[in-house]
């Protein structure tokens, strides 16, 4: 029997594709909106690290937690209460008038937008069928690129023609849109009813906010210190407290027995290692292309055009190969060109030419055209319906823990390989900060130091990128031996049987 598909399918992954975008494009503009926003309301260091925090500790704390409430709610309503308060604490953050008021709009954002990101992905791998699925989760890849790319060069536009509120301002109409789309062309949809799991949430959620922080803080302060061994602790009491509760309880929010899937877990695993080279990606090269070649803050956004367009043309290409191959060998190819393009990133000297940056870019992103969809095609497939939700937010889950790590870890390497680099002789502030350098080389005048700086700062990128290069090879290796093809292992061609329409008009296959 041939499977129904939802008529307004390619119209509710446009305003899918919206929600995203506006999470992506917020986050990415924020880091070109810092010196004005410190300037403007007398924002200290610390209050711009809770700015910037505060987002993504909520965030990543409630993404369990908002995708179960998706299952248990339905995902449309779930998605379409995020936007709304994703909008509203937008306009919060644009009226603030000093930091506290600005950290409790970017507060209520994580919230928002935690219970945006897993319901975008759960509605639709329900929408589209094994077919079409594939290419929509290409297409909803993409717009993390695109939000990428364009955030910073968006940001500077904004501020450079209005004020620094214009970032948070352009949230507002976006996300309206996105709700009165939600609400017109979207279907409901949700798992079938069970109990509250009111402990599983709270210990998720503390257990996922201490890590995140552990390894943010971790990055600046280490291990050593005290505060971080205690946040830790909590991290490691809570979530270890969560799996055990999880394991036992007859309504568990999420089903640890994912994880004994092969597949699910394969793609969890190559998903972690990808997003933790990504992650320090960003943080080294932007400091690469300032401080290194001197590109501007909108021309170093302008930067990753390069790898963006390569990621748009092949996430086409990778949907078309996959649905002929399987998730399998293109996660796997992806992977493998993705570190290709690392290990010429980590070749780059000091005084790199456009060419060459830009193909190392385009590797990267052919590599994540092809294997980022498979890779989330083939979690996703692993995922029983009713935890649609649930399943998403793992996904999502993986992929900020894993771009947390590598933030921490590669910057660890980039910090320690660049003060090792740098000569004895330099001064104390110097031998830490290549920003710090730089300032010193322009007020003393010591040529020499600049050159010294930046020498130092391209063995320590070379350093990091070895090691993220290394980690996506291993991704690579896990794709290989853990994911499997189901319906290609099985032989196509068994029928697929349609149960009968829901009252949520979306049709379920058995």
């Amino acid at each position: 029997m041939e499977e129904r598909r939802h008529p307004r399918r390619w119209l509710i992954l446009i305003v899918l594709c919206l929600s995203t975008l506006v999470l992506v494009v917020d986050n990415m503009v924020l880091t070109v909106s810092v010196p004005p926003i410190a300037a403007d309301l007398g924002a200290d260091a610390q209050d711009i690290q809770w700015i910037i925090e505060s987002y993504i500790l909520v965030f990543a704390g409630l993404l369990l937690t908002a995708g179960s409430l998706s299952d248990r709610f339905g995902r449309r309503r779930v998605m379409v209460v995020g936007l709304t308060l994703f909008g509203a604490a937008s306009l919060l953050a644009t009226v603030a008038r000093d930091p506290e008021q600005l950290i409790a709009g970017r507060v209520l954002m994580g919230v928002g937008g935690a219970l945006i990101m897993p319901s975008t992905l759960s509605i639709l791998i329900t929408v589209f069928d094994d077919e079409e699925r594939r290419k929509a989760i290409g297409a909803w890849s993409a717009v993390a690129v695109v939000g990428l790319v364009g955030g910073p060069v968006l940001g500077g536009v904004l501020i450079a023609h209005f004020w620094w509120g214009a970032v948070f301002l352009m949230n507002v109409p976006i996300a309206g849109l996105a709700v009165v789309a939600a609400l017109v062309l979207m279907p409901e949809s949700k798992g079938p009813a069970r109990k509250a799991d009111p402990l599983g949430m709270v210990l998720s959620t503390v257990g996922m906010t201490a890590l995140v922080w552990t390894i943010i803080e971790s990055a600046e302060s280490g291990l050593g210190d005290r505060a971080t061994q205690i946040s830790l602790a909590v991290a490691v009491l809570a979530l270890g407290a969560f799996g055990i509760w999880e394991v036992r309880t007859d309504s568990p929010m999420v089903p640890l027995s994912l994880f004994r899937d092969r597949v699910f877990s394969g793609a969890s695993f190559s998903l972690v290692l990808l997003t933790f080279a990504n992650g320090g990606l960003m943080l080294v090269l932007t400091q690469y292309l300032q401080f290194v070649l001197g590109y501007s803050p909108a021309r170093t956004g302008l930067a990753f055009a390069p790898m963006a367009v390569a990621t748009l043309a092949f996430n086409g290409i990778g949907a078309t190969l996959g649905n002929r191959i399987g998730n399998r060998p293109m996660t796997a190819a992806g992977l493998t060109v993705i570190a290709a393009g690392f290990a010429a990133l980590a070749s780059l000297p000091s005084d790199a030419g456009f060419g060459m940056l830009s193909a190392a870019m385009v590797l990267i992103g052919v590599g994540g055209g092809l294997a980022m969809p498979a890779a989330t095609a083939a979690l996703m497939s692993a995922v029983p319906g009713e935890h649609a939700g649930v399943g998403s937010a793992l996904n999502d889950t993986v992929q900020q823990a894993g771009a947390a790590l590598g933030v921490a870890v590669l910057g660890a390497v980039l910090s320690r390989t660049y003060a090792g680099a740098m000569p004895d002789s330099a001064p104390a502030g110097a031998a830490h900060s290549v920003s710090d350098a730089l300032a010193l080389s322009a007020a003393s005048g010591d040529g020499a130091l600049a050159v010294a700086a930046r020498e130092a700062f391209t063995r320590a990128m070379s350093a990091s990128f070895w090691g993220g290069a290394v980690g996506v090879l291993v991704a690579a290796v896990l794709a290989v031996v853990l994911i499997r093809d189901r319906d290609r292992d099985r032989g196509r061609g068994r029928e697929r049987v349609v149960e009968p329409e829901g009252r949520d008009g979306l049709t379920t296959a058995a």
